[in-house]
């Protein structure tokens, strides 16, 4: 693996003439694309920077003379180079960057986004509902209003592992709108910002979860949790600043519906879906209650935690659910 990574950095060099310029070009393509046992790496990360350029390979001997007429064995050197897998991960790559040229900076789309949940989201990125979603998104990054969170958070529920390992889901409904708070983590805050009133209720859930160890950080970040295999699905991923629920019924619904039915289909048996609230229980409609776990709840806010959330004893009955199904339990505590 090591070969791998090394080789991921490197500038490609087309080699010039030669019989086997095609194949050696493809091998080297090849190489660079992320292993899916690696970890979860944003899918343009092979590509580099710079925009992509269109470019022609370097003609061989009798090329010029019939310039339309492809060079005697290109096809039978080609012929089963590639393998299924390989050749889906290749073109994943060349959709996402046709995507990323027609959204400029600022859009829905951020170059970031974990590869494999490109891949189960694609249908929904590549409809025209979704770059009416660009269009909507610039604007209102344009318009100077403040729109969070920044570009480059919007899709980091998507980067710490593969759709596949998914191991708990908590959905919310909007990411946080005022300054510095939300970055791509449902509940959660950056560090150095006080932990909103939901997010205290759930760490007094857990301090007086008597199954559960846990002591409260003196931050709100949950990236800890999501390290672990916790998606923490808000369905708008992104919002105007000060204006609750000001970019939802936009196209964000649609992308995250996939992204819950995805986890649903792709992912084994036992994935626990913690959902606080009758947003999040009608948003997991899609999941399969016979394959997975559904923990129902009122959501932890403090007009409803009283009514149901705080005593629910979810966190320990998520760990009991998942070491039943042969699955690592969640560290709650892991949050430094």
């Amino acid at each position: 693996m090591a070969s791998r990574s090394s080789t991921r950095s490197a500038k490609i060099q087309t080699p010039h003439g030669g019989k086997n310029t095609r194949k050696q070009v493809l091998l080297l393509l090849i190489s660079l694309i992320p292993d899916s046992k690696m970890p979860q790496k944003s899918i343009t990360s092979f590509f580099g920077t710079s925009s992509p350029k269109s470019s022609k390979r370097p003609a061989a001997d009798g090329e010029n003379a019939s310039p339309n007429k492809k060079a005697k064995g290109d096809e039978t050197e080609n012929k089963g180079l590639l393998t299924p897998d390989q050749k889906k991960r290749m073109e994943s790559g060349r959709v996402l960057c046709r995507l990323l040229r027609e959204t400029s900076a600022g859009g829905a789309l951020h170059s970031n986004i974990g590869r494999s949940w490109f891949e189960a989201l694609r249908p929904v990125l590549e409809s025209d509902g979704f770059a009416s979603l660009g269009d909507f998104v610039r604007g209102e990054r344009a318009s100077g209003s403040p729109v969070y969170p920044p570009p480059e958070d919007v899709w980091s529920w998507t980067r710490h592992f593969d759709v596949r390992e998914t191991r708990v889901v908590i959905l919310g409904q909007d990411p946080y709108h005022g300054p510095k708070q939300a970055h791509g983590l449902c509940f959660s805050v950056r560090r150095g910002v006080k932990p909103p009133p939901s997010l205290v209720n759930m760490f007094q859930e857990l301090e007086t979860d008597s199954a559960v160890t846990f002591t409260r950080p003196s931050h709100g970040d949950l990236t800890g949790w999501a390290r672990q295999g916790v998606l923490l699905l808000n369905a708008c991923l992104t919002v105007r600043g000060g204006a609750a629920n000001s970019h939802s019924n936009r196209g964000w619904e649609r992308v995250t519906d996939a992204a819950v039915k995805a986890v649903s289909d792709k992912c084994p048996n036992g994935v626990v879906f913690l959902l606080w609230g009758s947003y999040a229980q009608k948003k997991a409609a899609a999941v399969n209650g016979k394959r997975h776990h559904l923990l129902k709840s009122t959501h932890p806010s403090p007009l409803s935690a009283h009514r149901g959330f705080l005593g629910c004893g979810h966190f320990s009955k998520c760990n009991e659910l998942l070491v039943k199904s042969g699955k690592k339990p969640i560290d709650w505590g892991d949050l430094n």
